[in-house]
């Protein structure tokens, strides 16, 4: 018995809604993986002084892929727990439930999830708290379809953005499959071998274009880019940035290490440690609350020309 047949009986084990088309996704993710890991070997020059566009390091395709296969377990422990609160608020609380075989329904949850998303995904570039659980994705100097697969393991955050759609009477299992959809969508955009697209496309989506500005570290690039499938909520929100020239991918303060759990954790350390530091409870909230990077302002200095005060 191989290991699709396998986990088809796995699949067949669940309800027809509660089949993460997820999984059924990851076989396609690891043959365009193979593609484009193989197409990068036959690069036989350098664009600039950095790596090929697309190129793999064997230790940081690795940790992405190690990444995302603990992600599948986390994120189905997560929808689980997500799935008793979702079913709670639609039947005891949700004014109306729409109808799962109904087109608009489809289109609320599809467009639902993905303006939810953009909020989740612009909160957590912007709450230290929240980035930690999300800087991991960020982690690689790399860009390429292994890095679409460097998944978060805490997926708290987004399970409460979703709130509303069940509470609009959304079918809680047609939540979970918008995500899915919105994820799988989300693989693609993850390769520096796809250049500009029709203008349309570009209006409308997000595309390989917008996420590699998503992905730089670079000042212009800078909390840039957050949609998920329609890039038409940075457009509307005043977040969006064309791609200018290649971006430097990766953290600004880079974490030297291929460390799953270090790469998944640091940042809580750090700000552990930068909470355990303070001496007011304003910067421990600031250090906890504020944006990535956030330190307290410096004491300012007196006037040497000025009188002394005192308080």
């Amino acid at each position: 018995m191989d290991t699709l047949t396998r986990v088809r009986d796995v699949l067949d084990v669940l309800p027809p809604q509660m089949r993460d088309p997820v999984l059924f996704a990851i076989p396609f993710f690891l043959l365009l993986l193979i593609v484009e890991w193989t197409a990068a070997r036959k690069l036989d020059h350098l664009e600039d002084d950095r790596a090929p566009s697309g190129a793999y390091l064997r230790r940081d395709a690795v940790a992405s892929l190690s990444m995302g296969l603990v992600s599948i377990a986390t994120t189905g422990l997560w929808k689980f727990v997500a799935l008793l609160g979702y079913a709670a608020l639609f039947a005891y609380v949700a004014p109306w439930h729409l109808s799962s075989t109904a087109w608009y329904t489809w289109v609320l949850a599809i467009v639902g999830v993905d303006l939810l998303f953009y909020a989740y995904h612009r909160i957590a570039h912007r709450v230290r708290l929240i980035w930690a659980t999300h800087q991991a994705h960020h982690s690689s100097r790399y860009f390429n379809f292994a890095t679409a697969l460097r998944q978060k393991w805490n997926n708290s955050g987004e399970i409460l953005i979703w709130i509303p759609l069940p509470l609009l009477g959304i079918p809680p299992w047609m939540v979970f499959a918008s995500f899915s959809v919105n994820l799988i969508y989300q693989f693609w955009v993850h390769t520096e071998r796809i250049g500009l697209m029709w203008r349309p496309i570009e209006f409308v989506f997000n595309t390989p274009s917008h996420h590699r500005v998503h992905h730089g570290m670079d000042a212009e690039y800078l909390d840039k880019n957050y949609a998920g499938i329609f890039i038409l909520w940075d457009r509307l929100f005043g977040t969006y940035q064309d791609e200018l020239f290649r971006p430097h991918y990766g953290l600004t303060k880079q974490v030297d290490t291929f460390n799953v759990w270090t790469l998944q954790t640091h940042e809580y350390a750090a700000i552990a440690r930068d909470v355990r530091r303070a001496t007011r409870w304003r910067d421990r909230l600031g250090y906890v609350f504020g944006p990535p990077g956030w330190a307290p302002p410096a004491a300012v200095q007196p006037d040497i020309a000025a009188p002394a005060t005192t308080h």
